[in-house]
């Protein structure tokens, strides 16, 4: 196995694959008469042409780190967002694309009160909360095609903090 290190997540290191989503800096607009600060427009989210976009709850198994990874994904019609439904963190795992095949795997851990979107084809691992209830809101492509492709790894990864 592979060891890999988990890094903070930041909305410059996760860049190359997506989007944090936090409500991070200043608003960008204050609204309902003061009492809220609008963090607008934070995610590239994309559907294609032939999709809409579909908001999904998923609940996952919590898991633990040291962590086997041996599966990422992607989805090459559109993107796929999670935001946590909870105050704990997540592993989020994401790799480069060379020629169709995953490389230089990262994973991330979150802190309370972030999100990720990731762009379309962007190479992943699973969702992996790392503490019950494991409850997300997904916003991602609803359309006619699978809009999935795996990769089983070899060798498997083991990730530590």
């Amino acid at each position: 196995m592979i060891e890999l290190h988990t890094e903070p997540l930041t909305a410059a290191a996760f860049a190359p694959y997506g989007d944090v989503l936090e409500a991070s800096g200043a608003a960008d607009k204050i609204i309902n008469q003061g009492l809220c600060g609008r963090y607008h427009d934070r995610a590239r989210l994309d559907f294609g042409p032939d999709g809409r976009a579909g908001l999904s709850i998923f609940k996952a198994e919590p898991r633990a780190l040291p962590y086997t990874l041996d599966l990422v994904e992607r989805h090459p019609d559109g993107s796929q967002a999670f935001i946590p439904m909870s105050a704990d963190p997540f592993l989020v795992i994401v790799a480069e694309d060379h020629n169709g095949t995953p490389t230089n795997i990262r994973a991330f851990l979150t802190e309370t009160g972030q999100g990720i979107n990731f762009l379309r084809n962007t190479w992943h691992g699973v969702l992996t909360p790392l503490a019950a209830p494991g409850l997300f809101a997904v916003i991602d492509r609803i359309g006619a095609t699978p809009n999935l492709e795996e990769y089983w790894l070899q060798p498997q990864y083991v990730v530590v903090k």
